[in-house]
């Protein structure tokens, strides 16, 4: 039986459940609770030094990694298969994968801190500016001040439009490809539909379908329309959402909304 590490807001964790449900794999969850640092407690770290979910184990096999993870998967259970079978289209699609790894996912975290998150990390107790910069389990000072200033200062933190365009320029990318193919590597579904659907998950959560609404990217919006239809969707990502969370997030968003208004329009501008 494969075992799950995952949390219901990582989108790393969203990644690999999606790709489970899409090959049908059956597996146990055990639930970390990131927002409360669960991630750093002595019992995870023996799992995955890291500190990060998700972490797959199969049968004593332990796995980190949310690209590794789907991959193993594919080859260790080949059944409804997430990856093209020839080179060329598998290395396309291994092109969003790679993009969504290491671009998209820290624009994702830094986006999600910047709207909501900081919101819950500070009533849950965030300490000084000391405190918080030890923190983290060895993540390094620059990253932790950089957050410290996420969640101090929000939207007006240095760089935050930046996260935005980044995040634009992506679904951009992905209207270009949905002109030329109905789902983003071709006329199935994909990993590299698989990839992204977390991402704007992401942004639907934060109140930010307008990136892609009211015919801004039309061919973006058939495509998420149609992916959150399906019956994974649902089951990877909606359903593991706590109810509390995903309100307080939909809140925060919208009451972000005059200043996420005004850095969309320098982002398209």
């Amino acid at each position: 039986m494969l075992e799950l590490y995952h949390h219901g807001s990582s989108a790393c964790a969203a990644k690999v459940r999606l790709a489970l449900a899409e090959k049908r794999l059956e597996w146990t969850g055990h639930y970390v609770d990131i927002l409360a640092g669960e991630q750093f407690g002595a019992a995870f770290l023996a799992i995955n030094p890291k500190g990060v979910v998700p972490v797959l184990i199969d049968d004593g096999f332990v796995l980190p990694e949310s690209t590794v993870i789907c991959e193993y998967v594919e080859d260790a259970y080949p059944n409804f298969p997430i990856y093209p079978a020839q080179p060329r289209a598998r290395a396309a699609v291994r092109i969003w994968t790679k993009a969504v790894d290491e671009e998209l996912h820290p624009a994702c975290s830094a986006l999600t801190y910047i709207v909501s998150h900081r919101h819950t990390i500070v009533r849950n107790g965030i300490g000084s500016f000391e405190e918080f910069v030890q923190g983290g389990n060895g993540e390094g000072r620059a990253a932790r001040e950089r957050k410290w200033q996420w969640i101090q200062h929000g939207i007006e933190a240095p760089g935050a439009a930046e996260y935005f365009r980044l995040y634009v320029s992506y679904l951009q990318k992905m209207e270009s490809a949905l002109q030329r193919s109905t789902w983003l590597a071709g006329d199935s579904v994909t990993m590299a539909d698989i990839a992204m659907a977390p991402y704007l998950f992401r942004l639907e959560c934060l109140a930010l379908e307008d990136l892609w609404m009211d015919g801004r990217l039309p061919q973006v919006a058939r495509w998420y329309d149609s992916l959150s239809q399906r019956p994974t969707f649902a089951a990877a990502l909606r359903d593991w959402l706590p109810e509390d969370l995903a309100a307080e997030m939909l809140a925060n968003g919208e009451r972000s909304r005059a200043q996420i208004e005004a850095l969309l329009q320098q982002t398209t501008s």
